[in-house]
C-alpha cells in the first residue's frame, strides 16, 4: 500500500504485486506529481485502515507509520521527516524568517506524528545516525538495521560508449547536499583525474575531465561500479546506499565523515573519510585512495553485510519475535530485539516466515 504509484516510473517488480494506494492517485494532478498532495498525505494515511494482515510493515519517512490498523506495525523509518524535523537543511534557500514562521505552524503535525511513532511494535531505523534523530524527536530506542544494497554485482554488465575504465564515479540526484559540484570541482583541479557522473547535473557548465550519463539501466550501472577506480560520496545521507553497492563490485570510496557512513565505511579497509565537502578535502580523499593498495575481496566480504537476502532475514526474525510477544502479551515495543550477531551486521541461516504482512 502507498500513497500513489506510477507504474512507468518505479521499478518493473512491483508489477508482480497487487499495489494499493489511497484516494490522493485517484486525483491526476496529484498522482503525477504527489508533492501536491501535502496538505492531504497525514490525514489520508490516518484514515486508510488495514485489517486482513497479521502484522504491518511500514517503510516510513514522513507518512507510512500514520496508517491505522488493529496489527502489530513494524516501522522501518529512513529519517524522520527532514522538511518537518530538519527545515534548515530541507529548505536552505528559505528566509529565516519563513522557516520559523513553518516551525511556529506545524507543531500539531509533529505531535501527531510523534504520536503515530510510539504506536509502532518495534521501531527500526538504517543507521546509528538516524536513530539518533529518532531518540530526540520521538523519545523511542530504536533498533538499526541496515538497509539492503540497491544493486548486487551478480547480473549482466553493458560497456557504456566513450568511457574508459579507471575513472572516478559519484551517483545522485541533483540535490544541494549531495555535493556534487564539489566533486566535479575537485576533479577539474587534478590534471588527469577523470569523474563520471550518474543522475546530478551541475548549475554551470561541465568541467574538463566529467562526464555526465543519466537513464541507465542496471546492467550499465554494475559495469560502471566494476569499473571504476573508486566512488566519491560526501553528501549528508541518513544511510548511503552507493558505498554499500561499491563495496559489492570490490571498489572502495571516499566518503564524509558523516552521517550513515560512519556505520557502513570501514577506515583504510573499505574507503578513506574526509572531514567536509570542501573541495580541498575531496582532493586529499581522492588522493588518497589513489595511493592505496586495495583488498578487493575483503571490500566485496564487507559489501556481502548488505545482501538482500541478509536484510529479508533480519526482518523475517523481527517480524516473527514481533507476533511471538503479540500473542504471550508482552510489551512488544521494549523487548523485542535483534537476534544475536545482528549488532555486528552478520548474515545468518534463516527460516522463511508464514504469517501475512501488509508493507505500507
Amino acid at each position: 500500500m502507498t500513497s500513489c504509484w506510477n507504474p512507468a516510473s518505479t521499478y518493473p517488480g512491483f508489477h508482480d504485486h497487487d499495489i494499493e494506494t489511497l484516494w490522493i492517485d485517484k486525483v491526476p494532478v496529484l498522482r503525477r506529481d504527489p508533492r501536491r498532495a501535502f496538505p492531504f498525505l497525514a490525514r489520508a494515511f490516518e484514515r486508510h485502515t488495514i485489517r486482513d494482515a497479521d502484522v504491518v510493515v511500514c517503510s516510513s519517512s514522513g507518512w507510512a507509520h500514520r496508517v491505522n490498523t488493529p496489527a502489530p506495525k513494524v516501522v522501518y523509518c529512513h529519517n524522520p521527516a527532514r522538511w518537518l524535523y530538519q527545515p534548515n537543511e530541507y529548505f536552505p534557500s528559505m528566509p529565516g524568517w519563513a522557516r520559523r514562521r513553518f516551525v511556529e505552524r506545524t507543531w500539531r503535525l509533529r505531535a501527531s506524528d510523534a504520536a503515530a511513532a510510539r504506536d509502532a511494535s518495534a521501531y527500526l531505523v538504517n543507521s546509528g545516525a538516524v536513530a539518533g534523530r529518532v531518540r530526540v524527536t520521538y523519545g523511542i530506542d530504536p533498533m538499526v538495521v541496515p538497509p539492503a544494497r540497491g544493486l548486487s554485482p551478480e547480473g549482466p554488465q553493458t560497456p557504456i560508449p566513450g568511457i574508459e575504465p579507471g575513472y572516478l564515479l559519484t551517483v545522485s540526484r541533483h540535490r544541494a547536499y549531495k555535493h556534487t559540484e564539489a566533486i566535479c570541482a575537485a576533479v577539474a583541479s587534478m590534471p588527469g583525474e577523470r569523474l563520471v557522473v550518474v543522475g546530478g547535473a551541475p548549475t554551470t557548465a561541465w568541467p574538463v575531465g566529467v562526464t555526465s550519463v543519466s537513464d541507465l539501466d542496471d546492467a550499465q550501472m554494475r559495469w560502471l561500479y566494476a569499473n571504476a577506480a573508486a566512488l566519491v560520496a560526501v553528501a549528508h545521507e541518513d544511510f548511503g546506499l552507493t558505498p554499500v553497492e561499491a563495496q559489492s563490485f570490490g571498489i572502495p570510496a571516499v566518503v564524509l565523515r558523516n552521517g550513515g557512513y560512519l556505520d557502513s565505511t570501514i577506515e583504510n579497509l573499505t574507503g578513506v573519510f574526509v572531514n567536509n565537502s570542501s573541495v580541498p578535502e575531496v582532493v586529499a580523499g581522492i588522493r588518497s585512495v589513489r595511493h592505496r593498495n586495495w583488498d578487493a575481496d575483503a571490500l566485496r566480504r564487507c559489501g556481502d553485510r548488505y545482501a538482500p537476502a541478509v536484510f529479508a532475514e533480519r526482518m523475517t526474525r523481527i517480524v516473527e519475535d514481533v507476533l511471538t510477544q503479540r500473542s504471550d502479551g508482552e510489551d512488544v515495543a521494549s523487548t523485542v530485539s535483534l537476534p544475536e550477531g545482528d549488532a555486528e551486521q552478520s548474515g545468518h541461516d534463516g527460516a522463511e516466515s508464514s504469517s501475512r504482512s501488509m508493507i505500507a
